[in-house]
């Protein structure tokens, strides 16, 4: 299993890399943000919220399992935001 501060460094470079990848998206089409932007960024902050809520639960029972779940939610949230950039 990895680490809490493991997992925390994956949550924190993968939302900030797919935040990034909008910024990019802005610069290289419109130059400015868009409403289409600001919700993807608003949405990737949120996600980022509610998982490292979700990390420093202190009344879990099955803790490996519990990180494991963690992790899974981070690629399904990824891969959603993923996609939703590429349709932009």
């Amino acid at each position: 299993m990895a680490s809490v501060r493991n997992l925390k460094k994956d949550i924190n470079f993968v939302l900030g890399d797919i935040i990034e990848a909008v910024y990019i998206h802005e610069m290289t089409t419109t130059g400015k943000p868009t409403a289409e932007t600001d919700a993807l960024i608003e949405e990737a902050i949120t996600s980022f919220d509610g998982l490292i809520s979700k990390l420093n639960q202190k009344d879990v029972e099955n803790k490996k399992a519990h990180f494991r779940q963690i992790n899974k939610d981070l690629e399904d949230v990824a891969t959603q935001l993923v996609d939703k950039i590429n349709k932009l």
